[in-house]
């Protein structure tokens, strides 16, 4: 009984190594459906995840990502996220424009008085 599984270890090792070589040509052939990088991203089963043009923080209460294979979708994370850093630094910008506009104010209100 031993020695069938054996020979049988063997086969199966030996069938593995044979397929690896036949992928691996078909790679150097350009062999079609040949991953070398690992795997391909997952076609997206959701529509993208958008943002309105003013946010508001009640509407990342209503943002829902894809699942995938180890968590949320990373390229619609990724995506908020830079939607996010765009729509923080305009309201940054303007919350220093009306500032410096304010404090201009006041020194001319001052300077009068």
């Amino acid at each position: 009984m031993s020695y069938f599984l054996v020979v049988l270890a063997i086969g199966v090792l030996g069938a593995a190594a044979w397929a690896g070589v036949g992928i691996s040509r078909g790679a150097k052939k350009g062999g079609a459906g040949v991953v070398l990088d690992g795997l391909d991203q997952p076609v997206a089963s959701l529509p993208p995840v958008l943002l309105p043009a003013t946010v508001v923080p009640s509407d990342l209460d209503s943002i829902r990502f894809g699942v995938g294979l180890r968590g949320y979708r990373m390229d619609q994370v990724d995506q908020v996220l830079d939607e996010l850093r765009e729509h923080l630094a305009l309201r940054d910008a303007e919350v220093t424009r009306l500032t410096g506009l304010l404090a201009d104010g006041q020194a001319v209100a001052q300077g009068k008085a």
